[in-house]
């Protein structure tokens, strides 16, 4: 009787280095740029960004024709509000930051709520296997390409709206007072914003759904508390300053008015509301099933 042996178990090379945070976000970076339709949007995000930044101070020149005109008609306009001229002119480079959040809001929606969605996430899941490593990888990787998008946004519009102003002695230089930093902080805003909504996304789960309650943040809810229930109580304005977007939009002002928050404020303010809506999206991804 011969006794039965058994192979022995291949030996399973170990070369790599495993699953890590670093690798999370290079796999997500590569799902994010090999997307055409994302590609595009960012593209559409940036371009209309920076038109509708040159628009505003191709209308600011215009605006200063009226100094042209004879004195009663200045001071007309000038009790109809065209004035300081300048000081708007120093938020030309953030021009275009309204449309720039609504493009990266609905896009940071879309990439996480789609997964959910169609089922995808499973397969990020498998390959990421803690919950939350996977989805940090997911906001840093759309928080940082909003960063870069509104950087370079804000950047080129200053150049290309140099030569408008320059006609009316509106033009400035990108190191007066606020100016680099509104320009940096309009990137900033953008990345905020991103994380916001798809910690959105993650907690609905569903793109429609996501998309509107984002576009309901920040868009409607500041128009119905400062427009509508304002008259309600005094501290209802007060309170207004507080929502993300009427806060996050101090990061890129260049002159404070004296009851609004500052740059500073803002910024950590908005920064609040993006950590505590991450928080609260990483429990709500843990505790349910995918």
């Amino acid at each position: 009787m011969s006794a039965a042996t058994t192979a022995p178990p291949a030996h399973v090379s170990r070369t790599g280095k495993g699953i890590n945070f670093g690798r999370a976000i290079r796999s997500e970076w590569i799902k994010l740029r090999t997307v055409p339709s994302t590609v595009v949007l960012l593209s559409i995000t940036l371009v209309v960004m920076v038109g509708l930044a040159v628009l505003s101070g191709w209308g600011l020149a215009m605006s200063a024709g009226f100094q042209d005109m004879p004195p009663e008609q200045q001071a007309q306009m000038a009790e109809s509000g065209v004035q300081g001229l300048q000081g708007a002119a120093y938020t030309v480079p953030a021009g275009g930051i309204i449309f720039g959040q609504l493009l990266i809001a609905s896009l940071a929606v879309v990439l996480i709520a789609s997964e959910w969605g169609t089922g995808m996430i499973r397969s990020t899941m498998v390959a990421v296997p803690k919950r939350v490593p996977a989805l940090l990888a997911k906001n840093l990787v759309i928080a940082a390409v909003s960063f870069v998008i509104g950087v370079v946004a804000a950047l080129i519009s200053y150049f290309v709206a140099q030569p408008f102003l320059a006609g009316e002695d509106l033009d400035f230089a990108i190191t007066h007072d606020g100016i680099l930093a509104s320009i940096v902080n309009t990137g900033t805003y953008l990345a905020l914003i991103a994380i916001i909504s798809m910690a959105i996304g993650t907690m609905l789960r569903n793109t429609a759904g996501g998309i509107v309650t984002a576009v309901g943040l920040f868009f409607v809810l500041p128009v119905i508390v400062v427009n509508i229930l304002a008259g309600l109580a005094d501290w209802i304005p007060d309170a207004a300053r507080f929502l993300p977007t009427n806060a996050g939009q101090q990061l890129v002002a260049i002159e404070i008015a004296d009851d609004a928050l500052n740059q500073w404020q803002g910024g950590l303010v908005m920064a609040a509301w993006a950590v505590g809506l991450l928080v609260i999206s990483l429990i709500v991804a843990k505790r349910r099933d995918v």
